[in-house]
């Protein structure tokens, strides 16, 4: 089972007098990179925060934000009713000095520093537990989504498999007529060149069979089927990130169809390659969602 590093998950719940609300969103990234945006009232569990998405998510550009509604009795804010008091009898009398209206007096004093100051409640053990959890829920919803999109892409990595494959069939059906080709495009040279009877058929033999030994795709055939093999086992693996070991199959997949494509020689297993390649990077595009 493959899991995608695109998803959503949302959680809600009310804590006491204060209604907590988690959003998480996940994109694809080499590694673990998170945007956290959290209120003050949690930033005393900030690391902890930061572990559990970690922990839950592995792999991913990911985006956290947590905001805290009141549900009216709590204190978002104290007042320094004392501090504002001074600072409204100086006030009051530069007003009347100037003329000006006393009417935006107190919203003028609430800016004032240290006149609000916010409140320094903090969350108890078992309401942080309590939000730990709608965390993990949200990750959880998030995961499911990863997992479904997952098996999208498994399907479709599937059928670029069995397109290779297929390529790969045609490349080893053609592969004994390639060397017979060879074999006698070389003869025809050099009889017209050089003339039937002035060549030593028997040293000619010896050279082909060298050159052909040479431009021989026998082994990245066999690699590659290997390689395909290894490719479908780690699919069925339970391990939950295999994105980065399918991208390096992949890359060495990629190694031998370029040099099957270079020793080829031949219009047909060209053609073959071509739609291999084609096929190959479809995958890698898979592959970069892939957890």
């Amino acid at each position: 089972m493959l899991y995608s590093m695109t998803g959503y998950g949302r959680s809600e719940k009310s804590i006491g007098e204060k209604n907590f609300l988690v959003e998480i969103r996940s994109l694809n990234g080499k590694q673990f990179d998170l945007r956290l945006n959290i209120p003050s009232l949690l930033k005393p569990f900030e690391f902890e925060v930061r572990n559990t998405l970690n922990e839950g998510l592995q792999r991913g550009s990911v985006e956290c934000n947590i905001t805290i509604k009141l549900n009216g009795a709590s204190k978002p804010v104290t007042i320094n009713t004392d501090l504002a008091k001074a600072y409204y009898l100086p006030v009051a009398q530069l007003a009347d000095e100037l003329n000006l209206e006393k009417g935006d007096i107190l919203s003028t004093i609430l800016k004032l520093p240290e006149v609000i100051t916010p409140s320094t409640e903090m969350l108890s053990d078992d309401e942080w537990n309590q939000v730990n959890g709608l965390i993990k829920e949200a990750i959880a919803e998030l995961n499911k989504h990863r997992e479904d999109e997952g098996r999208s892409i498994e399907k479709d990595l599937l059928v670029r498999l069995a397109n290779i494959e297929a390529q790969q069939k045609i490349i080893e059906e053609l592969e004994p007529l390639r060397r017979t080709k060879i074999r006698d495009g070389l003869k025809k040279v050099l009889e017209d060149n050089v003339g039937k009877e002035n060549y030593d058929p028997n040293r000619l033999e010896q050279e082909l069979i060298f050159y052909i030994e040479k431009i021989d795709i026998s082994e990245e055939q066999v690699r590659l089927n290997n390689h395909c093999a290894y490719f479908r086992s780690i699919l069925q693996e339970k391990e939950t990130a295999k994105g980065k070991k399918l991208s390096f199959i992949l890359q060495e997949f990629g190694r031998e169809i370029n040099t099957t494509g270079s020793k080829a020689y031949d219009s047909t297993i060209q053609k073959a390659v071509i739609l291999m390649k084609d096929e190959l990077e479809k995958a890698k595009e898979q592959i970069l969602n892939v957890l």
